[in-house]
Parts: structure tokens; sequence; C-alpha cells
């Protein structure tokens, strides 16, 4: 199959004669288009993010296969694809993005004024929590220092942690159910979950006096992948989860049918209460806490911008916990 790279006329020097790469203004933009296009998840995808149009970004990722003599995607019918250098090349942009947003913030820094990009991984419908300490840190991060950009992704638990991880997020605000040794963890707060059914459950009208013992355990539940909780099969059976959801608002979509029970975070799910389409079961006693904390990658030098966050979110870099 022919690519751009393959027909554009000027093929790359073979292997055994590319001179090392010098690095230009170009070369960073289309470094940076490259970077946008992967993790949008292809050409079509990063037009809303790029503000250009779909053969403004294919010429701008050909002229950079032809730069640096090496394909690194395809696209067509079958989709977009990273080839192996193209997975290379993308691991490499971000630690070279990084080096230089360190670079220009130990310089601001220095100039006593934080500028560049502030990217935090968060999960899903934590707004509501009054507990979490984000929308202050970032309102106080935004009167102190005008200029940081925010870039915040609310995605699932696995790909906050990826981003961590790979570099494309400074931070991530979890909930921490098992820990990994690819992160450091500050302790920020605790999320508090009961048990929720809804109208049209056989115990949606049932007294909480008369739910003791076993009686949650003959019903069927929605399991949160992802909140690991070894509490949950104090209430509920191990064969009792029936449905599976892997993120907050499905579980409470299963739960409203009236058909499952279900774990919700308390302050998720206080307007459905209030409002009277869900009912907690026994939340004295029925109910776990998730300790949320903020997690950056392990070993890595901390930039004046994640100190800056830290800082804002009343959290000592200097105490892991």
């Amino acid at each position: 199959m022919e690519t751009p790279l393959s027909n554009s006329g000027n093929p790359p020097p073979k292997p055994t004669q590319r001179a090392p790469l010098a690095l230009s203004g170009l070369d960073f933009k289309l470094l940076k288009v490259f970077k946008a296009v992967v993790e949008a998840g292809g050409f079509s995808a990063a037009q809303n993010e790029l503000n250009v149009g779909l053969a403004a970004i294919s010429k701008q990722i050909s002229d950079l296969e032809i730069r640096i003599g090496m394909r690194l995607c395809t696209r067509g019918r079958e989709g977009f694809h990273l080839t192996e250098e193209g997975r290379l090349v993308y691991q490499a942009s971000i630690d070279l993005f990084a080096s230089v947003d360190n670079f220009r913030d130990r310089l601001s820094s220095a100039q006593n004024e934080l500028i560049g990009d502030l990217g935090v991984g968060i999960i899903d419908n934590t707004l509501t929590d009054e507990s979490s300490p984000l929308v202050a840190a970032l309102k106080r991060i935004n009167e102190d220092s005008p200029k940081v950009r925010f870039q915040l992704q609310a995605s699932q638990l696995d790909e906050v942690e990826r981003g961590v991880v790979e570099g494309r997020l400074m931070a991530g605000i979890v909930p921490v159910y098992q820990r990994r040794e690819e992160f450091d963890y500050f302790a920020l707060y605790e999320e508090r979950s009961e048990a929720y059914c809804a109208v049209g459950h056989p115990l949606f009208e049932v007294p909480d006096e008369q739910l003791g013992g076993d009686v949650l355990k003959h019903y069927r539940w929605v399991n949160h992948r992802y909140a690991i909780h070894r509490d949950k099969l104090n209430f509920a059976a191990y064969d009792s989860f029936s449905a599976s959801a892997t993120q907050v608002e499905a579980v409470a979509l299963l739960v409203k049918t009236g058909r499952f029970l279900g774990f919700l975070p308390q302050h998720y799910a206080r307007a459905m209460v209030a409002q009277g389409q869900l009912r907690a079961l026994r939340p004295a006693s029925i109910f776990f806490d998730t300790p949320f904390h903020l997690i950056l990658r392990h070993n890595t030098v901390r930039s004046p911008l994640v100190k800056a966050f830290a800082l804002a979110l009343r959290v000592d870099l200097r105490v892991a916990g």
C-alpha cells in the first residue's frame, strides 16, 4: 500500500546514509501535530484540537515522515494505526515536550512567574464531591498564575494512570484501590459510597430495620469493576453481580432500571435521592470509604508547576503516603 511518504517523490535517505536530525522550529511544530493526532486517535478526530483541515494535517504528517525518514502511521479505510517507529517517535515527543516544559518552568520560576500547561487527569463524576480540593486549587493557581493553561482530562482510572506513566499528564487525582510502584501517592480526601436501589425495586419501600442479615445477598447487584472493595462481599453474594459497569454514571443507569442494587458515591446520588428516584439502603451501616490521592510519576523531578499544583491542593510533596 502506498503512503504519502512512499509516493512523495522525495524518499528519505537509507538508514546507513541518514544524518543526525537537527531539530528546528518546524520540526517542533510537526511533532506537536503528530502528537495531537495520536492522542486524538486519528486525522479526522484531531481537526478540532488543531483547528486545521484534514488535508493540512495529512501534509504535515507526511512532511514529518520525510524529515525523519520513517513511516509513522498507516491511515485509510482500515483506520489509523501507528507503526513501531511511530510509537517510538510518539513516546520520544512526549519526553521532548516534557523537557521543554520543565526548562520553561525553571526559567519562569527564576522570574517568579509560572507559565506552561498543567495536564491533570481526573475521574468522572467527582464534581459534586465537596470533599475534593481540586476546584479550589485550580481557582487558586489561576488567580496567582494566570499564564498557566489548564488541560483537564476526565476518564477512566486506567487511562489516567497510563497518561501519568507516559508523561502525557503531569498528575492524576484518582481513587486508590491498590498501589502501583510507578507512582508516588499523596492523600487528598475520602469518598463515601452507599448501597442504592431505585423506584420499582422490591426493596425500595422496605424499612431499613427489615434489611438486616443477608437480605441484600438475595438480590442482583451491579459490579463497578474499578471499585475493588472487599467489603462489598459483606453485603452482596459473589455470584450476585449479574451486571457490570466501568464508570459511576453507568452504574447509576443500571440501578435506575429498578432491577439491580449498586454502590454509588453519596455525593453523586444525593440529588436523585432528594428527587425520590433512588434510596440508600441502611446507610448508617452499609457503606465504604475510598481514599483519593494525587498521583505523580515515581522518581521524576518535580517541576515548579507541579509543586505549585501540589501546594494549591495543600499537599506536602516531601511526605508520600
